[in-house]
């Protein structure tokens, strides 16, 4: 790994103090950070002290948020700079090593037949029962090198940077008993000078062996999973920007993202804040594509599931710079296709997959694989036969179906088929498609495709697209009180309804106490309405009040369940969960289109009740919205980006509800 010329050499640190060399998008220059090494307990801790710093977060830190997490008490490393330069990109790849050390493979920790058991019993048992709208479960590849950490790295990091494209940032990190090297495709945060950018990525293409096609691409841009997986995490993300943001975040976008492997799918979100960056991070962690919705039931269910630490997979790597005026930016990717090295030459290669209502398992499987392989690929030696995990992915399909015995038949318990069937179709429906095989950003560039793209914007809420100037003030002056059920939808329904002149404040279900307020609002949340749960019996308490008085309310989504239920009507499981699915029907007497993320239904009786108007879904039994004196509700969600028609349905809803019904 050594060169003759010693000139090139002057560009790298000093191996024996720790360091980061970080390259930003498709820059033409790498930045060179070293430094001292400081461990903190907490984001609030992180030294913003003149200096810039490179924080280290580990998945464990969600604790901060109150979320459940396997904790595995990995620090969160600070790396503060006391040097920091620039390289031009040539002059470091001619001093970093041209081949990565030699590559010894074990294998997945977990079997496809099990991740692919575990994506079924996600669906059935969590999203099927009302749990939440995705998951995301990881997997890791693992094998070991013989090279010190410090090498590997910056060796593995030559090989991303010749080998992979359209990466946010691509990195090699040496803090103490700590080594990485990767290639991240998406930003989680970045703050300059008070604009907070996000970046919900999600959708995989995954790139046929012969390359991507037009036609492939477009069979991605359609298929209603990919769609709706992208959507749900936009709608996750825009959560966290409306608490974050007290004017909102707005969607820009969608873009595409074409890597070496797969392209994905993103829009970008942007909004305004005066926030300490370390609280922003704080409540942001962590990004809705590595963990699911809504998050909190997500953490839990990862928790529960995968049952193991998650190390720093999903965590953020962060760039705190100080700016004029003692004000700090931030720069976060998160950590995902990004290769671990333990001071024994131990390497783990982490990734996942997000699971939604119509994931096919075998498809999550394979995306997993995908994911790794385009790290693995890059880091193993490039001649055939150098190491175990090259391009012959059938062969080491072949290996591993061998290890966990003969594949099922489809139907045939929990692994329904092949996977080496299922990529050899992939790669036989892309090859038999017409149009040839192009460069990623050449496909991705292509007219048809970027018009498809565009088109998925004609069925959001322009709302989250357009800037949310003030406009009229139907509810100018009321005071609302949203209790939230521990779904964060509540700050996106809190920002929508201040933009329309209510006075909202957003009260945690524990600790709501009846007030003067003029409106109450029980928001959304996972779970069964007719549960026990102390939750879900605080949520039948304030409702029943508020009927029993007379008070003004309207309830959302599961809380719109419990008032059914409280009035009589029955409550069913739905065997095709409405979780990220934007429907129409008329409600109330017009039109409107809005986004569902519900597993349980309130049933509508045949015969209307005496002060009790009940809305339908077309052509079914679900009772989809209620109406009384002085109370409403909905089952869909009209603050979501999926309902171009909410915010025009709470205009003139709210205002009903606050007339005198005499």
């Amino acid at each position: 790994m050594n060169r003759a010329d010693p000139a090139p050499k002057a560009v790298l640190p000093d191996l024996d103090q720790p360091f980061a060399l970080i390259r930003r998008g498709d820059g033409a220059t790498v930045e060179i950070l070293t430094g001292e090494l400081r461990d903190v307990d907490s984001t609030a801790e992180i030294p913003l002290e003149g200096q810039c710093v490179l924080a280290v977060v580990p998945f464990r830190q969600i604790a901060e948020r109150g979320f459940d997490v396997v904790d595995d008490h990995q620090p969160l490393r600070c790396l503060v700079a006391r040097q920091r330069r620039q390289a031009p990109l040539a002059d470091l790849l001619a001093a970093l090593p041209a081949e990565p050390p030699q590559f010894q493979a074990s294998g997945f920790d977990i079997s496809d037949a099990d991740y692919a058991a575990q994506v079924k019993q996600v669906i059935a048992e969590e999203i099927g029962r009302g749990e939440g709208a995705n998951f995301v479960l990881h997997r890791s590849f693992r094998g070991r090198v013989d090279a010190p950490a410090n090498q590997a790295v910056l060796a593995w990091m030559a090989a991303l940077l010749r080998g992979e494209q359209g990466a946010y940032w691509t990195y090699a990190v040496q803090v103490g008993h700590l080594a990485f090297a990767g290639a991240s495709p998406e930003r989680h945060l970045t703050i300059k000078s008070g604009v907070v950018t996000m970046n919900p990525i999600s959708g995989t293409y995954r790139h046929p062996p012969e390359g991507p096609t037009v036609p492939g691409m477009l069979s991605f841009l359609t298929d209603a999973k990919e769609v709706d997986e992208l959507f749900m995490v936009v709608d996750e993300e825009l959560k966290l920007m409306s608490a974050i943001c007290p004017s909102g975040g707005r969607m820009i976008g969608p873009y595409l993202k074409p890597m070496s492997r797969v392209t994905h799918t993103e829009y970008l979100l942007e909004g305004l804040t005066e926030a300490d960056p370390r609280e922003v991070l704080r409540q942001t962690m962590f990004a809705p594509t590595v963990t699911g919705s809504p998050m909190r039931n997500a953490c839990s269910v990862i928790a529960r599931r995968e049952g193991r630490p998650r190390g720093y997979y999903a965590g953020v790597i962060a760039l705190f710079e100080p700016g004029p005026g003692g004000v700090w930016d931030l720069d976060a990717p998160i950590l995902i296709r990004t290769a671990y090295i333990d001071q024994f030459g131990k390497v783990t290669v982490p990734a996942g997959a997000t699971l939604v209502r119509h994931s096919d398992p075998l498809a999550e499987v394979a995306e997993t694989r995908t994911k790794t392989a385009g790290v693995l690929t890059a880091i193993t030696p490039s001649k055939p036969g150098d190491g175990p995990f090259v391009s012959d992915l059938g062969t080491h399909l072949a290996a591993d179906a061998a290890a966990t015995g003969p594949a099922a038949k489809p139907g045939d318990g929990p692994f329904v088929s092949n996977l080496g069937t299922h990529l050899a179709a992939d790669a036989a429906d892309a090859a038999a498609a017409p149009g040839a095989a192009a460069s990623p950003s050449a496909v991705a560039e292509d007219r048809q495709v970027k018009a498809t793209l565009l088109y998925r914007n004609e069925r959001l809420a322009q709302f989250w697209l357009r800037p949310q100037a003030s406009g009229g003030h139907p509810l100018d002056g009321l005071g609302v009180v949203i209790v939230d059920a521990e779904d964060h939808f509540s700050q996106m329904l809190a920002h929508m309804l201040r933009r329309l002149g209510a006075g909202v404040a957003v009260v945690p279900w524990q600790d709501y106490r009846p007030g003067g307020e003029a409106l109450v609002i029980p928001g959304p949340g996972p779970g069964d309405p007719s549960g026990a749960e102390p939750r879900i019996e605080k949520l039948r308490r304030v409702i029943g009040r508020r009927l029993t008085a007379g008070q003004p309310f309207l309830a959302v989504c599961l809380s719109h369940q419990i008032l059914a239920h409280h009035l009589g009507l029955d409550l069913r499981q739905l065997t095709r969960p409405h979780q990220g699915e934007q429907l129409t029907d008329d409600i109330f007497g017009a039109p409107a289109t809005l986004g569902y993320y519900n597993t349980f239904t309130a049933v509508a009786p045949l015969e209307q009740r005496p002060g009790l108007e009940v809305v339908r879904r077309r052509g079914t039994d679900e009772a989809i919205a209620l109406r009384g004196p002085r109370f409403a509700s909905l089952q869909g969600h009209p603050e979501s980006a999926l309902s171009p028609d909410g915010i025009g349905l709470l205009a003139r809803l709210i205002p009903d509800l606050l007339r005198d019904p005499a």
